[in-house]
């Protein structure tokens, strides 16, 4: 089974979430859990064919849990399908769907099974298939709410064939038996019984889907031992009053309901537009439950992963734009985390470059501005960067320079007035050695006259 949630939004929808839907993928069909508005657009974009859907759940009669139904129902009739689909929710179901069908004048071509539960039934079973079986409970909402576990029934154990051959057992007719549970009777007469070929028994999947609620026990029968549950975490725990007056679970409740069930995974969803940071609810959740995971819309979540990753595939991502930050540098626009976003300029290495030099130049340069870069002749005329004063340069002399006639490096913002200021130490040197050394006995009086910007704060890091 793959679980995609579709809207983690409730009652509102924001710039990043829509309203409640949950997709279930289970060998090629998929059963959805409410169908809030533009629940049909989202199974597009998560890669869900809208023509799988086999049931629609609908857990109660909050606007946000059932406005995209009809649009879907048009769709699949724009579709031409010719195959049932059964619908499930609270009394009066029907009448809300036929008379919408009605008004809008839309003919259905495919057959629509109405499943409808009384507001005075606790628990029925709302589906019951070969291999699986739809249980719905009531929930404790302000109106009428049902909460759903979709439980696979067990498998049957695996069939030792080599000690079936054994034992004589030859025929597809007979493995088949053996599988299902049967003891059969070969030819000769001997009786082979099933427990002694067929392993015991596998627990089918399951998942529960549990919304729009305070706590309630049935909340945790529902969720019992199940692989996946979907629980709403519309409040965090300092909202509790909040949460308890409007019908709903903080992300608390929802952790204790996972801890009494012992549900291996517990997924958060439903968020109040509040929070638009839900890892808040998801650190308050985890306090009490590991594993907790927050409702990712598209994102698929399996239950055996190794089979089933790849099977569905988001179309679609959404980004948040505004914690996006951008930079500019020579009229690009890019995402820069050094920066922070920030328009800025790259670092230049000032100890090996003097303006702009010419690359491992070997022969003498006259040239003030571009000389070579890593020449072994130390004597170019390399002048200044930003000094003061008047300066001997040649075709691109030393910058602002202050009256200096080094031949080769001249100093890096010198100053008549004060001579110690970004004194340079010229030495002739091997490739080996050390390049153009900063004279360090006047550090004290030498500010830092690097030109980059300076590196920003590990906080400022766009990260994420």
């Amino acid at each position: 089974m793959i679980v995609v949630p579709l809207g983690v939004a409730s009652a509102t929808p924001t710039a990043l979430r829509h309203l409640p839907a949950v997709a279930l993928w289970r060998e090629g069909s998929v059963f959805l859990f409410d169908c809030g508005e533009n629940a049909q657009m989202r199974m597009l974009q998560a890669g869900i064919k809208r023509s799988k859907i086999e049931c629609i759940f609908i857990s109660h009669f909050d606007v946000d849990h059932y406005s995209g139904l009809i649009g879907l129902l048009s769709t699949l009739q724009l579709q031409r399908r010719d195959k049932a689909i059964r619908l499930v929710g609270p009394k009066g179901l029907q009448e809300y769907v036929e008379w919408n069908l009605n008004f809008s004048s839309i003919e259905i071509g495919f057959e629509i099974i109405f499943i409808e539960v009384e507001d005075t039934i606790d628990d029925a079973v709302v589906i019951d298939e070969e291999d699986y079986f739809v249980v719905a409970r009531a929930l404790k909402h302000r109106r009428f709410c049902l909460g759903y576990r979709f439980q696979e029934k067990d498998k049957p154990g695996k069939v030792n064939s080599d000690l079936a051959k054994e034992m004589g057992v030859t025929d597809d007719a007979h493995f088949k038996a053996l599988k299902a549970g049967e003891d059969i009777t070969l030819e000769d007469g001997t009786l082979i019984k099933c427990n002694d070929i067929v392993g015991h028994p596998r627990p089918g999947d399951s998942f529960a889907y549990v919304t729009d609620t305070e706590y309630c026990p049935n909340a945790v029968k529902l969720a019992l031992n199940t692989n996946i549950l979907y629980h709403e975490a519309t409040f965090s725990n300092t909202l509790s009053d909040k949460a308890t007056e409007t019908g709903h679970s903080s992300a608390k409740d929802a952790a204790r309901v996972a801890t009494e069930a012992q549900t291996k995974l517990l997924v958060i969803g439903h968020f109040s537009a509040r929070y638009t940071n839900a890892h808040l609810l998801l650190n308050e959740a985890r306090e009490d439950f590991y594993p907790t995971w927050l409702a990712n819309e598209l994102r698929p979540i399996f239950t055996d992963p190794s089979h089933e990753r790849g099977i569905i595939t988001p179309k679609v991502e959404l980004k948040d734009l505004t914690k996006q930050t951008t930079g500019s540098y020579g009229g690009r626009s890019s995402d820069n985390r050094r920066s922070g976003g920030k328009n800025f300029r790259p670092r230049r290495n000032d100890s090996d470059r003097g303006g702009r030099g010419g690359y491992r130049s070997g022969g003498d340069s006259d040239r003030g501005g571009r000389g070579g870069y890593r020449s072994n002749d130390s004597d170019r005329g390399r002048d200044s960067y930003r000094s003061r004063g008047d300066s001997d340069r040649d075709s691109r002399g030393g910058y602002r320079s202050g009256g200096s006639d080094q031949g080769g490096r001249s100093s890096y913002r010198s100053d008549d007035r004060n001579p110690n200021r970004g004194k340079v130490i010229n030495v002739k040197v091997n490739r080996d050695n050390q390049y153009n050394r900063r004279d360090d006995s006047n550090k004290s009086n030498e500010p830092d006259n690097r030109s980059g910007s300076s590196r920003p704060s590990y906080d400022e890091f766009n990260r994420f």
